[in-house]
């Protein structure tokens, strides 16, 4: 990777750890699901007039934009609502590779290497501890809401898969224009109409700020550059690089939140990262997660 490449990278790997944080920034005010809808909406227009529809089926686009934008991104800023700090939340998502070699097992009959699956007990002592050990930064809602995030990385990527989109951007663009509508509906069975007028009233600097950045450096910006790297350097060169994106997110947790993990939390943090790598690295297990993740 050249040395442009490389800074290109880093900086989005930074973008997507900050992004927990400025999804906490909107929601802590707000409601999540409606700032989500908001990002989706922010991030597809007016960029969509200018990108042409892929080639692909409407229902495809549909999929992706239910799955991804409310599955994923709904449900992640639910999580932190709900109690879970930023900082885990961006380490608890990285159950998305655990849920994506279990995709790959049943759907294309892919078999675990030997270090996978050491890395994948490593994974799960790692996250168990953390969870338990908690100070505070980790609840059962947060903890159901982010694996529902996890399980939901995958499927995004079997859509994108099984279309067969020649660009991987311009589906991205498309899809989510399928994304608000869901969140909006969800928001309003979730909480009543009643959330709409509350969420308006309630909209501040902060709302717009947190909704800015998800949609524009996180979303377009993060997007663009990650498959410009897919598409020019092996996967097994770029994937492991998203583990930063929790370096990142833990760091912008402490600075913004004073987030902190407890001594243990640490311990266990790094043992389930330590897995994630021993998965990653070497593996041949498909990552179709990868090919949409983007935060």
């Amino acid at each position: 990777m050249t040395g442009r490449d490389l800074l290109l990278t880093l900086l989005v790997m930074a973008i997507w750890g900050v992004n927990f944080s400025m999804i906490k920034l909107g929601v802590t005010e707000t409601d999540p699901l409606l700032v989500a809808a908001m990002r989706f909406f922010c991030a597809t227009f007016p960029i969509i007039f200018f990108i042409r529809k892929p080639d692909v089926p409407w229902r495809n686009l549909l999929a992706y934009g239910l799955v991804f934008g409310t599955g994923i991104w709904g449900m992640a800023s639910c999580a932190i609502t709900y109690g879970l700090s930023s900082g885990m939340a961006s380490v608890l998502l990285q159950t998305d590779v655990l849920t994506t070699v279990l995709v790959g097992m049943w759907l294309y009959k892919e078999r675990l290497t030997r270090q996978q699956k050491v890395g994948i007990g490593i994974a799960l002592i790692g996250l168990i501890i953390s969870i338990v050990y908690t100070n505070g930064n980790v609840t059962v809602a947060g903890v159901v809401l982010i694996f529902i995030s996890a399980i939901c990385w995958p499927l995004a990527g079997v859509i994108m898969k099984q279309s067969k989109a020649p660009n991987t951007f311009a589906f991205n663009i498309w899809g989510m224009l399928f994304a608000p509508v869901p969140l909006v509906i969800l928001s309003v069975m979730v909480s009543g109409v009643d959330v709409l007028q509350v969420t308006y009233q309630n909209w501040t600097m902060n709302s717009w700020f947190s909704v800015l950045f998800q949609a524009y450096p996180t979303t377009l910006f993060g997007y663009w550059v990650w498959n410009k790297m897919l598409v020019k350097y092996p996967m097994s060169q770029v994937a492991p690089m998203t583990l930063l994106v929790t370096v990142f997110a833990l760091l912008s947790g402490y600075w913004m939140y004073g987030e902190q993990l407890s001594a243990s939390q640490w311990v266990s943090c790094s043992a389930f990262l330590m897995g994630i790598i021993l998965v990653l690295y070497k593996g041949r297990v498909k990552s179709v997660a990868n090919v949409a993740t983007a935060n």
